[in-house]
């Protein structure tokens, strides 16, 4: 999918992935957070978007966001796989890849998250 620069906000992203942190790490059911690989793939997004308190020049904020949104494709198999579902995760998961870029496909992976589909807050 081709990333709207337009759209492009790293440092709402890192916001967003500390959300998703602060709402999968206490998950126990129905598989213990430490069994899974959240905390990785939460871990290499900060690492990646963690030195762009400013939006950098748009080649290299084009070059983070596909870093961030390759990682970020992981986290949400991850979070399908492990059952973490929920109506907030799946709008976090929308709200990183708009930020990133990606509105379309944050809009089908918040889904298999577990958004609702009539959530007023979907575009």
């Amino acid at each position: 999918m081709a990333v709207d620069p337009g759209s492009l906000n790293l440092p709402h992203a890192l916001t967003i992935v500390g959300r998703l942190a602060l709402y999968l790490e206490p998950r126990r059911k129905p598989v213990p957070v430490e069994e899974t690989q959240v905390r990785e793939h939460l871990e290499a997004l900060y690492e990646i978007l963690g030195p762009h308190a400013e939006d950098p020049p748009a080649d290299i904020a084009l070059r983070v966001a596909g870093q961030a949104a390759e990682r970020a494709r992981l986290l949400a198999e991850e979070i399908v796989r492990a059952g973490y579902t929920s109506d907030r995760i799946g709008q976090c998961v929308r709200n990183l890849f708009e930020c990133l870029g990606l509105a379309a496909e944050g809009a089908a992976l918040s889904l298999a998250c577990g958004e609702r589909p009539d959530s007023p807050l979907r575009p």
